[in-house]
């Protein structure tokens, strides 16, 4: 400095007067604000560490218990513009379920990138969302590894099933799964659900889904539910509270008269654990086939 004199001094501070500017003129990131549609959407958020990026979700979005506390667009089914859009998203994150189309049709409109994953209930499309959440986010690396440890911990929740499948307990167990959020509204579970893609999962037999059985979700009646003869009923944890526990479970028209019915055997797991398909499925798997194998022994 002292070889440069005052006049090369004099001149260094316009020069960082200058690149000042010049910083101050590039553009800045805009930061990521996401809207998750979906609860297991959400899961993955949370397990990839992306958190600080989200600004709502959806009522779906359950677990962990902190996202509850995000502002709320609505039902994943019965979105509306104005709400998702309120919260100036710089991406929103969907599942083929999220809806209406209208809506999101809107708010891609608006100018917000809208990413509709595939729904794929099975544990192949959970890996595909850990990656795609993970690209969105910008966290191609953590969701790699996140899906490597999600294979190994399905491996084993997979290789306990195939181990009970081999001990006295029957591994075929006949199993109908009662969706029942509200009394009005007591449904059976077919072929192509969720619940029916656990239950294969769990080496069970759908009552409701094999041959003359059928597709999609339909009404109780007690003549389905007594010739189907399910040696265990799977509901959902919020059903089993709406209700009124397992004994209002055991009212349901038909039930009493079925080995599960007569034995009492009712199984009951959280909706978005057992329905979900997000991080935590291969714990779903584990926990359902540990209850079901309780239940037949007892």
């Amino acid at each position: 400095l002292k070889k440069m004199g005052a006049g090369a001094l004099a001149l260094a501070a316009p020069m960082q007067v200058l690149a000042a500017v010049s910083d101050a003129g590039k553009p800045v990131a805009k930061a990521r604000r996401i809207v998750s549609v979906g609860g297991a959407l959400t899961e993955i958020v949370y397990a990839l560490e992306a958190q600080g990026e989200l600004v709502g979700v959806d009522t779906t979005s359950l677990y962990p218990a902190v996202a509850q506390q995000l502002p709320q667009v609505g039902y994943a089914r019965t979105l509306s513009a104005e709400g998702v859009l309120s919260l100036a998203p710089t991406q929103l994150i969907a599942t083929e379920e999220a809806g209406p189309q209208a809506v999101l049709r809107q708010v891609r409109d608006a100018g917000v990138p809208v990413a509709v994953l595939s729904a794929n209930n099975q544990f192949e499309g959970l890996l595909e969302r850990v990656k795609q959440v993970g690209r969105i986010t910008g966290r191609a690396d953590p969701a790699a590894r996140l899906a490597q440890a999600l294979q190994q911990q399905w491996d084993g929740a997979l290789g306990k099933v195939r181990q009970r499948s081999q001990s006295p307990v029957p591994s075929a167990v006949r199993v109908l799964f009662i969706l029942a959020h509200a009394p009005n509204q007591v449904m059976v579970g077919g072929r192509e659900t969720g619940a029916d893609a656990m239950l294969a999962y769990a080496g069970a037999v759908n009552v409701m889904g094999g041959q003359g059985g059928f597709t999609g979700y339909k009404p109780l009646t007690p003549e389905a539910v007594i010739a189907a003869r399910p040696d265990i009923v799977l509901v959902t944890d919020q059903g089993l509270k709406a209700s009124g526990g397992v004994d209002g479970i055991l009212k349901l028209p038909g039930l009493a008269q079925t080995p599960a019915g007569r034995k009492h055997r009712i199984v009951s797991q959280e909706a978005m654990l057992l329905l979900g398909f997000g991080p935590r499925m291969p714990q779903a798997l584990a926990e359902l086939d540990a209850a079901f194998a309780k239940a037949m022994a007892a």
